[in-house]
């Protein structure tokens, strides 16, 4: 069970395996976590054999990139849960702006938490989670950036950091990653810091008061982002003052 009882997280909670190639990091944390692993545990790989996205698309990853994912065990009550992709986000723009030089293109979160440079997605973030036989909850927190290579999408502009006069080695971006996810995992709190979040997310977000469709599994629906919601919900305005709340989707703008 995940205590409420408050506990300041820093950096040494967290371990770091770094492995030079693998299927993918997030597999390789849910076996651990089926291991017993008893997480805040970082593994990176230089190369990812079988990388994914989200809805199973999948994710190129050859050497030149980060390719990390994050396992947390218990993080926080099932109904706090909602608004961790949100502080991921966070904590990622957070990494990705120590290493890009003054006067680069906007840094933004597109929601809800893909990350672009000048409307250009250089990072892709992937959450898994599994109810485990002993009874805890494992959460894998999955996180690709562009540094170097840029994979061709059909689905998105995509850029890397590399073409944002950026010299950081993948090395030097989880460094600041590693100490940016304890930074916002702290101010999280097990979801009960969302307001804090929310206004951080906010603050870095693209496209409020923009026309964007979201694409849903079954339809897609245009209108206006009017923003999120204090649990992180997108919130699509339809017209005719009516408000849609909508939990999971692809954004598009324009």
């Amino acid at each position: 069970m995940v205590s409420d009882r408050r506990r300041r997280i820093s950096l040494g909670d967290f371990r770091h395996e770094g492995l030079s190639e693998t299927s993918s990091t997030n597999s390789e944390c849910l076996a651990r976590a089926r291991a017993g692993d008893p997480g805040n545990l970082w593994v990176t790989a230089e190369r990812q054999t079988g990388g994914r996205g989200r809805r199973g698309r999948l994710w190129v990853s050859e050497r030149g990139n980060l390719y990390a994912s994050l396992l947390l065990i218990d993080p926080a009550p099932m109904e706090r849960l909602g608004s961790l992709p949100l502080a991921i986000a966070v904590a990622v723009h957070q990494a990705i702006r120590q290493v890009l030089p003054p006067g680069a293109e906007p840094l933004e979160v597109k929601w809800p938490n893909d990350i672009l440079i000048g409307r250009k997605k250089t990072c892709g973030i992937l959450v898994e989670g599994e109810q485990l036989p002993d009874g805890r909850y494992a959460l894998i927190v999955g996180i690709g950036i562009n540094v170097s290579v840029m994979p061709d999408n059909p689905l998105y502009p995509v850029t890397c950091l590399r073409q944002h006069a950026s010299a950081a080695s993948p090395e030097e971006l989880f460094a600041h990653l590693f100490a940016a996810m304890a930074d916002v995992l702290d101010q999280w709190d097990q979801g009960r810091g969302i307001a804090e979040i929310t206004a951080r997310w906010r603050a870095i977000a693209c496209g409020i008061g923009e026309k964007i469709t979201v694409n849903l599994p079954d339809r897609s629906i245009s209108g206006q982002f009017a923003g999120i919601d204090d649990k992180g919900l997108l919130m699509l305005d339809i017209g005719a003052g009516r408000i849609m709340p909508i939990a999971a989707g692809d954004v598009f703008f324009g």
